[in-house]
């Protein structure tokens, strides 16, 4: 086992496409982190394979805040240590509807919950009529390719100066930030096929390199697109940066955990 870096932050995303929140633990089951992308939108203008409204169309979406209504139900199972004295891989509940119930904050600072009409109408402004939203809820986290997702802090740096602009690492939406013994931006690519250690239990198999889209050139405290960031990307690195990877071990996992090569 070799160490390779350590956690620098953990974020989730209540909501797909909205902002997300910083975390100081987090488990990651199966499913992928605990309370990440459990709600999204579905739109009746969206492709059947791909249905949600995200950024891509709305990007006032990144600016919409949605936090957990019962914060501490939200922050692990709720029999996460009777599980885990049981012994290994047993797989704790997750939450119920009421539990993990969400309030987003407006733009403008107003907080609905996230079935209110009132909610659909603001984010339907600026988009196609056609845009008929209904929320949507899921226990497995509704993420676009696989449960995790890592990036490091080297290569937000690296593209930061390749592309001659200061990169906020929130562009790339990862549950885990990882800052790399080795210093090297892209080091994370030397992952895929291998797997991961990341704290003192959870375990995670790198499938694949992030193919990035729009998302990545929208900022995130205004919604304002940069495609160049996205078009040097491209140019350069295939259009990827960042992995994917799934959880083969759960585990709770906190900022400063080792992250270590198996």
């Amino acid at each position: 086992m070799k160490v390779v870096g350590h956690v620098d932050s953990l974020w989730r995303y209540p909501v797909k496409s909205m902002r997300g929140e910083r975390l100081q633990e987090s488990f990651l089951g199966f499913a992928g982190v605990y309370g990440d992308r459990v709600y999204a939108l579905h739109s009746s203008a969206a492709a059947k394979g791909f249905p949600y409204l995200t950024g891509r169309e709305q990007q006032a979406m990144l600016l919409y805040g949605p936090r957990y209504r019962h914060a501490e139900l939200m922050a692990k199972p709720p029999n996460l240590a009777e599980a885990d004295a049981m012994g290994l891989g047993l797989t704790p509940l997750y939450p119920s509807p009421a539990d993990s119930m969400v309030d987003v904050e407006a733009p403008e600072g107003e907080l609905l919950p996230i079935d209110d009409p009132q909610l659909m109408s603001k984010l339907r402004g600026g988009i196609r009529e056609t845009h008929e939203l209904t929320v949507i809820r899921s226990d497995r986290a509704m993420t676009d390719c696989r449960p995790i997702s890592l990036f490091s802090l080297q290569t937000m740096r690296q593209l930061s100066q390749e592309s001659e602009h200061e990169l906020d690492h929130r562009r790339f939406r990862a549950n885990i930030y990882v800052d790399l013994t080795s210093r090297n931006g892209f080091g994370e690519d030397a992952f895929v096929g291998r797997t991961l250690k990341v704290g003192e239990k959870a375990v995670i198999a790198v499938t694949e390199r992030d193919p990035r889209c729009k998302m990545i050139t929208l900022d995130p405290d205004t919604g304002e697109a940069n495609p160049e960031i996205m078009r040097h990307l491209a140019r350069t690195h295939d259009g990827k940066a960042g992995v994917y990877g799934a959880v083969l071990v759960e585990g709770t996992v906190r900022c400063g955990d080792q992250v270590a090569l198996l």
